[in-house]
């Protein structure tokens, strides 16, 4: 960008100095073109990494990229992607609220010819999208549950989700899978956490008065996980219960550190960033693209958290 507006104003002084009238634009000048992004929140600091590493790569390819945050609201996101296609972008990075209640917001974008890379969270109608990037949610789950019944021979289960994201519930589902047929495991509660600390903290505070046992709690992601820890230590009820969350992320790693949470099934919202960025520059630029690109998670707890950066993202 800075190179662009550098050549742009010696232009204009050349211009100016000849005493000419309106400018052409040189051969092979590249005009910006825009991308937008949007996310179910901003909330989760997940998002704001994400957000850099597509940035980075938008940027450095001399084009804008702009956002939205919807705030958990899909009819808000849905009127921010018309804003967004009004504002003239011709790709859409697209984190979705509701997996279904987003189609509005898709078929605006198919009837303006914006192309659609569905990154993190699947929507429900793919066809829309030009490609998938995504965590293999469902093996976060299961990797969550493979280190839980390493850990105890049986579990009373708490299971903290949200139904309207897939990427969460894609998460829960393998996590049950790995346990179903195996009585030692049971699920005694399942609560709906918005994938927020706040909600997640409030629904566990509320499931805690009916003194219903338990030794294990999944939270579909990180800012679940530790809004069930903060729920738990105000009630003094976190001794001996084993967290899991999904992400990978600083502040739950801090925790790890510190052994008041159990393990997190690690994703990388960085690689994720740039893998959906270069797709939209190899769509754009006419290259055929793989529809679904699934990256693999992987587990950190305490004994092997020196391996990784506790302060970082991966």
């Amino acid at each position: 960008m800075k190179k662009y507006w550098l050549m742009l104003a010696v232009f204009l002084l050349i211009g100016a100095a000849g005493g000419c009238g309106r400018m052409e634009e040189p051969p092979g000048e590249h005009s910006p073109r825009l991308f937008g992004a949007t996310y179910m929140t901003r909330n989760n600091p997940y998002f704001d990494v994400l957000h850099e590493a597509m940035e980075e790569v938008v940027e450095g390819n001399g084009d804008i990229l702009i956002s939205r945050d919807p705030s958990q609201d899909q009819e808000k996101q849905n009127a921010q992607i018309e804003e967004m296609i009004e504002e003239g972008i011709e790709v859409l990075f697209l984190n979705p609220v509701d997996w279904e209640k987003v189609k509005p917001a898709l078929e605006a974008c198919r009837a303006a010819g914006v192309v659609v890379i569905n990154i993190d969270t699947v929507v429900k109608d793919t066809d829309y999208v030009v490609s998938i990037v995504e965590t293999d949610n469902y093996l976060a789950g299961v990797l969550c549950a493979q280190d839980m019944m390493r850990r105890v021979d049986s579990a009373k289960i708490v299971v903290i989700g949200n139904p309207i994201q897939t990427s969460i519930e894609n998460r829960v589902q393998g996590f049950l899978d790995t346990i179903e047929g195996n009585d030692n495991y049971q699920v005694v509660y399942t609560g709906v956490g918005a994938g927020e600390f706040e909600v997640s903290a409030d629904v566990v505070a509320d499931f805690l008065k009916t003194r219903v046992e338990f030794n294990v709690v999944l939270g579909g992601n990180d800012p679940t996980a530790l809004g069930v820890l903060a729920a738990l230590q105000q009630y003094r009820r976190d001794k001996d219960v084993l967290i899991y969350g999904i992400d990978g992320s600083p502040d739950f790693k801090g925790m790890l550190e510190l052994g008041y949470v159990t393990g997190t099934s690690a994703q990388s919202p960085k690689t994720i960033g740039e893998v959906a960025a270069q797709i939209a520059y190899d769509y754009l630029n006419g290259k055929e693209v793989e529809p679904y690109i699934s990256i693999e998670p992987y587990m950190i707890t305490r004994e092997n958290l020196d391996d990784y950066e506790i302060n970082g993202w991966q």
